[in-house]
């Protein structure tokens, strides 16, 4: 098994145990690059201001430098450093903090009773929920929702051809729908006015760096959230005698969200990329160099995670690298694990069944993002 295998592997928890006790940081000469795995490692890598988030001499992956997809690519303050990085946190960050999030369980519920299958739901519900929270109509979901998923394909190393040309299209076409949105105050739901005044009264004047952000709100939500929903599902099956509780308890089932994120991370890993020569623990780490922070194998650390290979939802001051850390770390964790919550929640009372199906995941080389299968077929 390699790092980026693991991902998707049915048990990677056990290699990543022996990764810990070896090194915290080791080269892998296999990959071509530096991999952390244990928490303290990781954590000094994500705070490091010489680990980037992107290559100094690629900003944008090369596949989609050229598309639509790209442009937005570039504007994200999630791929940026500095003022490009800062100047939009600052705009959106303290809007998604203040916003209340007692009204998401309507859109919820409505949308899993909705929703066409297990596999769509898992991702849909997430992006329309945000859509529903930045203002978009109804009869508009569906199609964010496609569009967003479609954008999304194209920042995986395993995209191909078809994907990146539908995730230009999909770029250009959310944007439209977001310029329409920002022109229309009366359409603008409470979260994007906020948004709005924290950029009039910003120094930070740039509305295509506003509008690929907004695309950002719902590319994040997407598939880091289906992961989420989706590995709670998977709980549930290997622990079925939580059904009930879990059902008949919203607390519970905030805290069994949260505990899979540490436990089973939809994110299992995430890379920083050297601007400037650097020593990271005994490492001595080149201009160049890439590092794989392996934030799975973070959460399952005992030093920050006491017995970390048990379930436990009473768990006292968990540790959840999933999200990240320092500087970039996800502005709508709470968000995120609100909708997954309550999508949970939705489904244990609606359709239950769904606990039995069996499962392999989606290809990816660092997303765990269950694929449910029906009686007709067969996990692989």
């Amino acid at each position: 098994m390699t790092p980026l295998e693991a991902a998707t592997h049915a048990d990677p928890y056990p290699y990543y145990a022996r990764l810990r006790q070896e090194a915290g940081l080791r080269f892998d000469t296999e990959l071509g690059l530096w991999v952390a795995s244990r928490a303290e490692t990781v954590q000094a890598v994500l705070a490091h201001p010489d680990c980037r988030v992107r290559p100094t001499g690629e900003p944008v992956p090369g596949a989609i430098a050229q598309g639509t997809a790209g442009q937005v690519f570039g504007r994200l303050m999630r791929m940026n450093e500095g003022e490009r990085h800062q100047c939009p946190r600052r705009v959106i960050e303290p809007a998604l903090s203040a916003m209340a999030t007692d009204t998401i369980a309507d859109s919820v519920t409505h949308l899993v009773s909705t929703a066409d299958s297990l596999n769509e739901l898992m991702f849909s519900v997430p992006v329309s929920v945000m859509a529903v929270l930045l203002g978009f109509a109804p009869k508009q979901l569906r199609e964010v929702a496609q569009r967003t998923r479609d954008f999304v394909a194209c920042l995986s190393p395993l995209s191909n051809a078809l994907q990146l040309r539908n995730a230009d299209t999909a770029a250009s076409r959310l944007g439209q729908m977001f310029s329409v949105l920002l022109g229309d105050p009366v359409q603008q739901s409470g979260l994007l006015k906020a948004i709005c005044r924290n950029d009039a009264v910003s120094t930070w004047q740039d509305p295509e760096a506003l509008v690929a952000n907004l695309i950002g709100l719902l590319s994040q939500t997407c598939e880091a959230t289906a992961g989420l929903i989706g590995n709670s599902l998977v709980a549930l099956q290997r622990q079925p005698q939580r059904f009930e509780d879990i059902r008949r308890t919203p607390t519970l089932a905030v805290a069994w969200v949260e505990e899979v994120a540490r436990y089973d991370s939809p994110v299992q890993n995430t890379r920083r990329f050297v601007a400037e020569r650097c020593v990271i623990g005994q490492s001595v780490l080149e201009a160049g160099d890439t590092v794989l922070l392996l934030l799975a194998s973070a959460n399952r650390d005992p030093d920050v995670n006491p017995d970390p290979d048990r379930f436990l939802l009473e768990r006292q001051s968990r540790r959840i690298f999933s999200f990240g850390s320092g500087k970039h770390q996800c502005p709508g964790q709470h968000l995120a694990f609100t909708i997954a919550s309550q999508v949970l929640q939705a489904l244990l009372h609606r359709q239950p069944a769904l606990l039995a199906r069996p499962f392999s995941y989606w290809p990816s080389l660092n997303g765990r993002i269950p694929r449910f299968h029906d009686g007709q077929e067969t996990a692989q």
